[in-house]
């Protein structure tokens, strides 16, 4: 009577296997609900759709990043002039924007968390695209980070919910002062006001403090964006949403989200090394956007528990993938300008003598003595 009452524990389980094997049912006829079945494409077009934008924005996005790289080791070789005379530098400022109303409509069509750990698209597509057009080496590590990423991005889209909703008005005003967002964002306040004060009043400038920060405010970015863009689309296909408070509430969000966000991550930029700011930033922005997709728009709810358990281990494998991808990669550095004094005889050390314009002095020496010391030295050996 118990085990009636309270059910079979092996129910649960079986019934997680069933529904992990249907979503590697590849071609099911008829009532079948495997990934790539047509019942399956019928229910998750729309999706699917915002998933393709959202794959398309990361690469566009990618292209851009290596156009504005190429425009400023062709500035350094060629005549300076401001940059917004550049074709080149114009050209990627386009494509980025492009790429990022990609990523907004990707927004307004498939959940937050589907859409937001596809951004490792655009790092291992800035990859790829560096080693085909750039001529860059290409490592194992990148081959195996490429890899992972791709089939994590694969587990994303197979496992990650696709409930779909209508993103009206109403539905945001509903979760806007729903408990559970007030408590996540009174929160998120703190969290952001200690490391503010960390940041500011103590001069603590560790990346991870940087990027936490960035990370804090995307998640409402991430919420504002799918309010925005998820409302404008309503008003597309069904009724006018823009009338309501909310909207312009939530435009404002967006935007001043994103303000505070570039500050904090040209910060970041300027105090540490790419290599080590994208890894970084991209795991704490996905994080945070998946945290705020999950408690905001409640895009879990009702999930399988093997399920969410895939979809993590997706994210785990496109986090490892960038990581990889950006491990240990070789920046090019812009030629420095150097005295070469060649192979004088009786002196030593005096390969390279960097200029210093702030110094007394024109150069200094490895061992921190100027050339005059150096000089009155070497007559005094002789």
């Amino acid at each position: 009577m118990a085990a009636l009452a309270l059910g079979d524990p092996g129910d649960a389980g079986r019934a997680a296997l069933d529904e992990l094997s249907r979503n590697f049912t590849y071609g099911a006829q008829g009532g079948g609900n495997g990934s790539l079945s047509g019942a399956w494409y019928r229910r998750n077009q729309i999706h699917l759709f915002g998933v393709l934008l959202a794959i398309l924005g990361n690469l566009v996005i990618s292209v851009s990043l290596n156009i504005q790289y190429s425009h400023l080791r062709l500035a350094h070789q060629e005549a300076p002039r401001p940059f917004f005379r550049s074709p080149l530098w114009w050209g990627g400022a386009v494509l980025m924007a492009v790429g990022e109303a990609g990523n907004c409509a990707a927004y307004g069509l498939a959940p937050v968390t589907l859409v937001a750990p596809l951004g490792c698209m655009s790092v291992t597509g800035s990859v790829f695209i560096s080693v085909l057009f750039l001529k860059e080496n290409l490592r194992a590590s990148d081959l195996l980070g490429m890899t992972l990423a791709f089939a994590g991005s694969y587990l994303l889209v197979n496992f990650a919910p696709n409930k779909t909703q209508a993103i009206s008005a109403r539905t945001i005003q509903y979760y806007f002062v729903g408990w559970q967002f007030l408590i996540y964002v009174i929160f998120e306040i703190l969290i952001f006001c200690i490391l503010l004060y960390f940041h500011k009043r103590k001069g603590m400038n560790h990346i991870v403090i940087l990027l936490t920060l960035v990370a804090l405010l995307a998640s409402l970015t991430v919420i504002s964006v799918k309010a925005v863009s998820g409302m404008i689309t309503f008003s597309v296909m069904d009724k006018m949403q823009l009338t309501y408070p909310i909207f312009y509430i939530m435009f404002i969000i967006m935007i001043a989200s994103c303000v505070f966000q570039v500050k904090f991550l040209n910060q970041a930029t300027k105090l540490y090394n790419t290599a080590a700011v994208v890894p970084v930033n991209h795991i704490l922005f996905t994080t945070s956007a998946i945290i705020a997709g999950i408690i905001f728009y409640k895009e879990f709810l009702g999930a399988a528990f093997l399920t969410i358990f895939i979809y993590f281990f997706g994210c785990f494998l496109s986090f490892l993938g960038v990581f990889l991808v950006t491990r240990n990669r070789e920046k090019e550095h812009l030629p420095q300008s150097y005295i070469d004094f060649g192979n004088i005889p009786g002196k030593q050390m005096l390969d390279k003598i960097q200029p210093d314009s702030n110094g007394l002095s024109y150069g200094t020496l490895p061992d921190g003595s100027d050339s005059t010391k150096s000089q009155s030295g070497e007559k005094k050996e002789v």
